[in-house]
């Protein structure tokens, strides 16, 4: 069994698509082990976002990513990571095919619904860079 976290972005909080989006994850067998809602400080979304601090756009992300509390959620289930980037589809949301959560919900690159991680590595950082362990069912 594999976890993974998602966030559930400003955009998805907004448009009150967080049951819809928790649905089709647990639809398609995935697990809710845990779940919080948090406003994100300067120096999370720092350290969450340090691969692309240097670019342009990044003072945009934060500010976007600060507008309002965000559900943090980890994910378990078989080949959780993999599974969830398939059923998010593609970063741009202008790019994700229909059927997807980003093709379906999504607006663009940045307002794309959810964060997912990237790997099973980079999953196990994010888990416990937002979740303190007390916070982790076992």
């Amino acid at each position: 069994m594999e976890r993974t976290l998602i966030l559930c972005k400003p955009d998805c909080v907004d448009k009150n698509l967080i049951g819809t989006v928790l649905a089709r994850f647990e639809a398609a067998g995935l697990r809710i082990s845990s779940a919080k809602t948090l406003r994100l400080t300067p120096e999370l979304l720092a350290e969450h976002y340090s691969h692309i601090k240097d670019r342009p756009f990044f003072p945009e992300i934060v500010e976007f990513m600060r507008s309002r509390p965000v559900l943090a959620v980890i994910l378990t289930g078989s080949n959780a990571v993999a599974e969830v980037r398939q059923l998010l589809g593609p970063t741009d949301s202008r790019k994700a095919p229909k059927g997807t959560i980003r093709g379906d919900l999504g607006t663009d690159s940045m307002r794309n619904i959810a964060h997912a991680s990237d790997s099973v590595e980079n999953a196990e950082l994010e888990v416990r860079r937002f979740f303190r362990p007390e916070e982790i069912e076992a």
